[in-house]
């Protein structure tokens, strides 16, 4: 194995992150070899345990070291709320708020057909039986508001709908410090619409 593979190989792993191209990919590498070995040797072990440890929970998707996560363990949650996200960060970010305190169910995408990817990929099956466990009286649909998101939070809604569940969208609109003139239409409209 040459030097010139060993490094372009890691340029690669790298290049696999999001939103890193060739170019930073490389500059990492270079960067990780000639001025930081300690650095890489500990993001070696930390992925090599993570990858080894971490896993779905049993219950809402999210990622965790335990069968349950330690969420879903919490007793002094609402468990008559489930909200549903599209992955770990975006329940991180809500967590983050300190304004929910009910469950959570974590898709682990959205759907899109042109990638592919439909209702088995994202366990909707799952969601569905989380949701109608008897405990759950409002599921909270949290998906991003791209056009998959949309077409997932629709599908879903029907979904739940259909079973008698009480179903809510997280509302959008204009954000707190914003000029309505410098604010795209979209994001007007729905906050129009939506509005209380």
């Amino acid at each position: 194995m040459s030097d010139a593979y060993t490094l372009d190989a890691l340029t690669q792993a790298l290049k696999a992150l999001p939103g890193v191209g060739i170019k930073s990919a490389a500059r990492m590498a270079f960067h990780l070899m000639q001025r930081d070995r300690a650095a890489a040797m500990v993001l070696s072990r930390a992925l090599q345990e993570a990858v080894e440890r971490v896993r779905h929970c049993q219950l809402c998707h999210t990622f965790t070291e335990s069968e349950v996560c330690a969420t879903c363990q919490d007793a002094s949650r609402d468990h008559s709320k489930l909200c549903v996200v599209e992955t770990p960060a975006d329940q991180s970010a809500i967590e983050r708020t300190a304004s929910f305190k009910g469950l959570y169910f974590v898709l682990m995408g959205k759907l899109s057909p042109l990638d592919g990817i439909g209702p088995k990929d994202i366990g909707l099956a799952k969601l569905l039986e989380r949701a109608v466990d008897g405990a759950v009286q409002e599921v909270i649909l949290a998906t991003n508001f791209t056009a998959e998101g949309e077409a997932t939070a629709h599908v879903i809604a029907e979904m739940l709908k259909s079973k008698g569940l009480r179903v809510t969208r997280l509302a959008r609109g204009v954000p707190a410090g914003s000029e309505l003139e410098y604010v795209d239409l979209g994001t007007i409209a729905h906050a129009l619409v939506d509005r209380r």
